[in-house]
């Protein structure tokens, strides 16, 4: 072999080696974790703050890297196919095709893709500092080609922008969903790190108390009868109303209360509780968990009342509350137990009307919607558009529900059947 035929075999080998190189940078820096980036450069990484400023301008990266991995690949058969020819004559076209077609697979598309996708990090932070001298030096005629792709996509009206936050908050959502595992922490896990997403779009009127289930005091009551009854409840943060119940006057603390007791414990008919009852704070239903959970924070308050348009009493809503919409339920020694969901031998479920449709959706993983209804019960009347009897049963979202208990127009207790259980169920589904 004659020394320009030896030249000319290294500089193949040489560009198959750049091609290899251009092919794992694209793959590592496209697949490489953006969060993990994010955090070395926080820490001080050079290199994952090279890597992130290469990612903000996709286009230019993507443009020098298929720039010059092109002009590599296309030199290199060149350079092979005359190579050939002072072999073989003229069968060396499609020898060389063939022979290049195998080398420039194997070793300058699929080894080094396959390195950077396995090891997309670190592979990403090694070819930073190269990346970025080669789109610097690339720059001008990238942009030029740029510029006559998207000419040409605005001619077929293509859409080219830009990545949108939405798009964003749908990636970490895939990723929470890929954290998977048999252990019961990692569902919990999952569930709350859906729940953080969801705080804006869920209102305060799918997680309050409801009306009905808040526990209230009389203003006209004796003192020592409101004493007891702060003594007597559960809850630290009571609402007082007069004449009506939806006219809410304030918000008895049981601190405060103990302390007036402290302070005319020799005649409690003194006291006056009302006057030392904080304002009531009121808002509106339709106010996400998100904005109520900085206006907690901003105003240092844990309690607030929440009203429809027309300025009726619709429940309470306490930080307890969103917080355990994010981390599950939160009792303490003196939660009183609520028999909401008991699973049965069969597979289904025994379900309060009350209990909510979110609860149940992050307790079972389940899909029912809750766009329309905030209780099971309601789901049920949404959907059946009718007030069911006892014993009836419906189908919705391949879900059995079955009437067990109504108390007047409400339904107070209902069997849930799962898909899977309902499918092998022998008898047939009442469909109302």
């Amino acid at each position: 072999m004659e020394l320009g035929q030896i030249l000319t075999a290294g500089a193949i080998a040489l560009l198959l080696l750049v091609s290899a190189f251009f092919s794992g940078s694209e793959t590592a820096l496209t697949a490489a974790s953006r969060a993990r980036m994010h955090q070395l450069a926080s820490e001080g990484s050079k290199r994952a703050g090279v890597v992130n400023r290469l990612r903000e301008d996709k286009e230019s990266l993507i443009g020098a890297i298929l720039l010059g991995n092109n002009l590599v690949n296309i030199l290199a058969s060149a350079l092979a196919t005359t190579l050939f020819i002072s072999w073989i004559g003229e069968a060396a076209v499609p020898v060389a095709t063939l022979v290049m077609t195998l080398l420039v697979l194997v070793f300058a598309e699929v080894l080094p893709k396959t390195y950077a996708i396995h090891h997309s990090d670190r592979a990403a932070l090694g070819v930073a500092p190269v990346l970025r001298v080669v789109v610097a030096t690339l720059g001008p005629p990238t942009r030029g080609v740029t510029a006559v792709v998207r000419l040409l996509l605005r001619l077929f009206r293509a859409d080219a922008s830009h990545v949108t936050l939405s798009d964003y908050a749908d990636e970490l959502r895939g990723a929470i969903e890929l954290h998977r595992g048999p252990e019961q922490e990692t569902a919990e896990e999952r569930a709350m790190l859906r729940s953080i997403l969801d705080l804006a779009d869920v209102d305060v009127s799918e997680i309050m108390t409801h009306r009905r289930n808040v526990v209230a005091i009389d203003a006209a009551m004796p003192q020592e009868q409101i004493v007891q009854e702060v003594l007597d409840s559960p809850y630290t943060r009571l609402p007082i109303w007069r004449d009506d119940p939806d006219n809410i006057v304030g918000v008895l603390h049981a601190k405060d209360v103990l302390r007036a007791v402290q302070n005319h414990r020799d005649d409690l008919s003194k006291l006056d509780l009302e006057a030392i009852a904080s304002s009531p704070w009121f808002i509106p239903d339709t106010t996400n968990l998100h904005d109520q959970l900085q206006a907690f924070r901003t105003r240092r308050e844990h309690f607030a009342l929440v009203v429809d348009e027309y300025g009726s009493l619709q429940g309470v809503v306490t930080l307890e509350d969103i917080l355990e919409e994010i981390v599950g339920d939160i009792d303490d020694e003196h939660d009183k137990p609520v028999a909401g969901v008991r699973p049965q031998p069969n597979g289904s479920f025994i379900v309060q009307g009350t209990v909510t449709i979110r609860d149940l959706n992050r307790k079972f993983e389940w899909g029912l919607a809750d766009e329309d209804a905030s209780t099971i019960a309601g789901l049920v009347l949404h959907e059946a558009r009718r007030i069911p009897e006892v014993g009836q049963a419906f189908t919705f979202y391949d879900f059995r529900f079955e009437i067990l208990r109504r108390q007047r127009n409400q339904i107070t207790l209902l069997r849930v059947t799962p898909p899977a259980v309902a499918e092998d169920r022998s008898t047939p589904v009442g469909v109302a």
